[in-house]
């Protein structure tokens, strides 16, 4: 199993949440919130408007986001979903847990935990003067409105 950080539309409550709840996929568990221990810039970039992490450590924010435990066949979901290494790749980043699940293990508040996140170093250079956000909500007060895939 591996565990993965998300901070964009995969979330609970955002338009892609419905992939990580489909066991056809593979399977991912809610196992807590968490907070990037680094700063990074958190972008909503491109005409379809899609939350971004710009892989620059020490810039932005620490980005809120959840923890999920995933199977082989979800990370591989995960990638292709991702457009890995294109568009994001995969890499592990230090999560601060915010608010764990369990009660005992490994994720107690404030432990800090490795887990793979999808940012992208592949971007173009003007996104880094886009305003940075250190949380993501799809119907935000930024107004930019997330295209579905089926919609592009």
């Amino acid at each position: 199993l591996a565990r993965v950080f998300v901070y964009g539309t995969l979330k609970k409550g955002q338009p892609n949440y419905k992939h990580m709840i489909n066991t056809a996929k593979g399977l991912a568990k809610f196992q807590g919130r968490g907070r990037t221990v680094e700063k990074y810039p958190l972008v909503i970039a491109g005409k379809y408007n899609i939350p971004y992490m710009l892989n620059i450590p020490g810039t932005g924010h620490h980005i809120a986001g959840e923890i999920y435990s995933v199977d082989e066949q979800m990370l591989q979901f995960l990638d292709e979903f991702e457009g890995c290494p294109d568009m994001y790749q995969r890499t592990l980043m230090r999560i601060q847990v915010v608010e764990w699940e369990e009660k005992g293990g490994t994720g107690e508040a404030d432990n800090v935990l490795e887990c793979f996140v999808y940012s992208t170093a592949t971007y173009p250079p003007e996104w880094v003067g886009l305003p940075y956000y250190d949380s993501y909500d799809c119907s935000g007060k930024h107004g930019l409105a997330y295209v579905l895939r089926e919609s592009r």
